[in-house]
């Protein structure tokens, strides 16, 4: 529990950071999202641009301290192996 002026204050403050980082990885998980749908609906080009979309959200987490660096590379380079299999499936399908 806060005693001091200066702890009320700083427990006012991680309330609000609190809320907006939820707020950032709530709008962070939309972006994950519509890639995954793109992705099982097998369309690569939306895939492709819903994870062109959903890049800079994530390296933008990381700048605002949501995720750490490599956990938002490691996503977009699983995502985008991924969506890269799509297209080797589409083409495969095609083929046959």
């Amino acid at each position: 529990m806060a005693n001091t002026p200066q702890s009320e204050k700083r427990a006012r403050q991680a309330q609000a950071r609190t809320i907006v980082n939820k707020m950032r990885k709530s709008r962070i998980r939309t972006y994950l999202r519509k890639v995954e749908e793109a992705i099982a609906s097998g369309d690569q080009d939306a895939a492709r641009e819903a994870l062109r979309q959903a890049q800079p959200e994530l390296m933008r987490g990381v700048s605002k301290g949501v995720f750490k660096k490599n956990t938002a590379s490691r996503k977009i380079s699983r995502l985008s192996s991924r969506v890269k299999a799509v297209g080797v499936a589409a083409s495969a399908q095609a083929t046959v």
